[in-house]
């Protein structure tokens, strides 16, 4: 199991995700994957930029979480976005298909595609902090999703 330690300092190379991607349950008409590549000055600039979305997912985050531990109706899937980090200094934001959720940790699958950092594949296990928590999403069987804030946002951000 992988585990996430906290990141201070933006990499030279930042992908995020900002939709749902392959391989997890998925309605088939869910939103494809649209990663977002900045670097240097423009990956400072989308960190910034994100911020307040990432405030907004932190604070609406218990109730999605009390939803999950409830059960979700048939069909849904709860992924939380965390960053991961390699020993180069690269960074990218990958959503994790939430498995378990007990005492402020966050476990599942990594359900993105990776792309530029090393040593994590997508299907591998990963356990975050609820306090690393960038965004989160229920992904619905209709194809519709709620959360995403920060993704959402990013499909939009012209820096």
């Amino acid at each position: 199991m992988k585990k996430c330690t906290s990141i201070t300092n933006l990499a030279v190379v930042m992908i995020i995700s900002i939709a749902v991607v392959s391989n997890a349950q998925l309605a088939p008409n869910a939103p494809p994957d649209k990663p977002v590549q900045a670097t240097g000055d423009q990956g400072r600039q989308m960190e910034v930029a994100i911020k307040p979305y990432v405030e907004q997912a932190r604070k609406t985050y218990p109730e999605a979480k009390r939803r999950y531990l409830l059960g979700l109706p048939k069909g849904e899937t709860f992924f939380v976005t965390a960053k991961l980090a390699d020993s180069r200094g690269h960074l990218e934001v990958v959503f994790i298909q939430v498995t378990k959720i007990k005492d402020d940790k966050i476990t599942g699958a990594i359900a993105s595609q990776i792309g530029v950092v090393a040593g994590y594949k997508q299907g591998d296990e990963y356990t975050l902090s609820e306090a690393d928590l960038m965004d989160w999403t229920i992904s619905k069987a209709d194809g519709s999703e709620e959360g995403n804030v920060v993704g959402k946002f990013i499909e939009k951000y012209q820096p």
